[in-house]
């Protein structure tokens, strides 16, 4: 999770905005804003793909397995 933090918080500092702007534009809580940022690992997918859209990325789900083969 140490990379999506990074990403954010970079991405979020290049645009100039604090974490209590970039939350409201980006329709979440603030304490999603800093959960992600401080690296935490129990985040809810949707509530980070609202973050990540801000910068046109998204997050999905990737079966191990078929990587594996």
């Amino acid at each position: 999770m140490k990379r999506l933090a990074e990403f954010v918080k970079e991405r979020r500092k290049e645009v100039n905005l604090t974490q209590e702007e970039f939350a409201e534009r980006a329709g979440v809580a603030l304490t999603v804003i800093r959960k992600i940022e401080q690296g935490k690992t129990n985040l809810n997918l949707d509530k980070v793909n609202l973050v990540l859209s801000m910068f046109g990325h998204e997050l999905v789900p990737i079966d191990i397995k078929e990587i594996a083969e």
